[in-house]
Formats: C-alpha cells, structure tokens, sequence
C-alpha cells in the first residue's frame, strides 16, 4: 500500500470517528445510508426545511436586511438578539428531539415503521441546519456571531 492509499484510509478513518462521537452526524449519516445516498463528509443532497419554517424564516430575514440597510440602533439589536436567543433555544430541541424521541424511535422500529421515522429525522435536520444559518445570519449582523460554534452552512 503507498503513501496516498494510507493518508486516503487514515482520513476516512478520522471522519467515521467524528461521525461517531457526534449523535446528529450519525443521525444525518444514517439517514443518507438508508436512503443510497453519498455517505462520505461534504455530500451535497441536503433535504429541504418545512414551508412554515421558510416563511417564518423569511420575515426575520426581512427584518436583517432592513436592520442592515438602515443601520442597527439599540431597540433593534436588541429585537434580533432576542429572536436569535429564540431560535437557537428551538434549534436545541430539535437536537433533543432527534437524539431523544425519534433516536429511540428508531431503535424500536420494525422495518415497515422506519420509512416514517427516517422522514422525521429528515425533517428534523433540515430544520435544524435552517436554523442554524439563520442563526449565524443575526450573530454575524448583531457582531457575535463568533460565539456560536462554527458548523458548515446546510
């Protein structure tokens, strides 16, 4: 085996150990493998957030752009400080939902009840990754978005 083949199996390696300590990785990796898709790290077929998330979504991101435009005066800093506060508190019980109820879900599940429970960890990510980039979105606008644990965007 050459030099290349070795640092290609030590890499795999290393992503299947980061995937394993990380609940939502192996739900997210879980969820690709059951469905045929790329498993590997990077793989771009993401799924798609709810329509109410994108609509909700969409008017906080109105108000980041008019906040933006017009400048960042204290009672709006303060209004997205506070639905930043709002939706990182829900994007924390979507990670409980997915490592709590739908995990343990899917441990009992029969084959024929885990088409439902892999539609809902399907919806669960794509909710949690929109959260996320909004997140980062009003941290970045209110200037600490640094606080925030770096995650690539979804």
């Amino acid at each position: 085996m050459n030099h290349f083949e070795v640092f290609g199996l030590e890499r795999r390696l290393d992503a299947a150990y980061r995937t394993l300590r990380d609940p939502i990785a192996r739900i997210d990796y879980l969820v690709r493998l059951e469905e045929g898709r790329e498993t590997k790290e990077g793989a771009t077929d993401k799924p798609k957030a709810p329509p109410a998330l994108l609509a909700e979504m969409f008017e906080i991101q109105e108000a980041l752009a008019e906040a933006k435009s017009g400048g960042l005066d204290e009672p709006t800093r303060r209004t997205l400080a506070e639905q930043r506060e709002r939706l990182l508190a829900r994007q924390g019980e979507e990670e409980a939902r997915l490592t709590g109820p739908l995990s343990a879900a899917w441990d009992t599940a029969t084959p024929a009840g885990r088409p439902a429970i892999l539609a809902a960890f399907k919806q669960a990510l794509a909710t949690r990754a929109y959260l996320r980039t909004v997140i980062e979105d009003l941290g970045q606008a209110l200037g600490d978005g640094d606080e925030i644990v770096a995650h690539h965007r979804h």
